[in-house]
């Protein structure tokens, strides 16, 4: 099973990527599906999402609420700014941990490559200290959790 990659690119930005051996529109599709997202958009075994609202239009609303089901609750809330069917999302985010952090500006592009697809999520964070705050959060196993629930679900 392919394995997340995350890295820092400058001060501000962070870079993931993950190939899955599904074609763009499978992939994209699963980012911008709401009853998709609901089914793979996890983070750490455990954890639900009650609410997903995920609105796929430039100004369409992006809301996900995740639940440990122990009380901890984590809320992302955010807008499209532009689709390009199958080649790429952008999106302004801000996660609530409950208090809310800076706005992240999103890209996520979706390229054919081998027998797949590889998504590449570059994030825009405001600053340094964001952005290593963002690296130190724990993501990647939240990350690796999801994407391999992905990376099943679109192998059926």
């Amino acid at each position: 099973m392919a394995k997340v990659s995350i890295e820092s690119d400058g001060d501000r930005h962070v870079v993931v990527k993950r190939h899955f051996v599904a074609s763009p529109e499978a992939v994209y599709r699963a980012h911008t599906d709401a009853a998709l997202i609901q089914r793979w958009m996890l983070g750490p075994e455990g954890w639900t999402m009650p609410v997903c609202v995920c609105d796929p239009r430039p100004g369409g609303e992006i809301r996900y609420e995740w639940s440990n089901g122990q009380g901890a609750t984590i809320k992302l809330t955010g807008s499209f700014i532009e689709l390009v069917p199958f080649s790429r999302l952008m999106h302004v985010e801000r996660m609530h941990m409950p208090d809310p952090l800076p706005e992240n500006h999103v890209t996520t592009t979706f390229t054919a490559e081998g027998t797949g697809t590889l998504v590449t999520v570059r994030m825009t964070l405001p600053d340094a200290r964001v952005r290593a705050a963002v690296l130190a959060s724990g993501m990647e196993h939240g990350l690796e959790a999801s994407y391999g629930r992905l990376e099943n679900m679109l192998e059926r």
